[in-house]
């Protein structure tokens, strides 16, 4: 008789949870960005945030 391997098992339900909670957060996002889409009526900025500080500081 074979034996079970629960490592193997074990790693496909950790992978299925996974991939759950990833579409579960596709969802919310994507009817979050709709309720925001109209409250705003489009007038959200499509540029990705930008994690690095001006290198120039601004005259003034």
């Amino acid at each position: 008789m074979a034996k079970t391997n629960y490592s193997f098992e074990k790693r496909q339900r950790e992978l299925e949870k996974k991939r759950k909670q990833e579409e579960k957060r596709l969802r919310k996002l994507e009817g979050k960005g709709s309720a925001d889409d109209e409250a705003e009526d489009g007038m959200v900025d499509a540029s990705p945030p930008v994690d690095q500080e001006d290198p120039a500081p601004p005259a003034g």
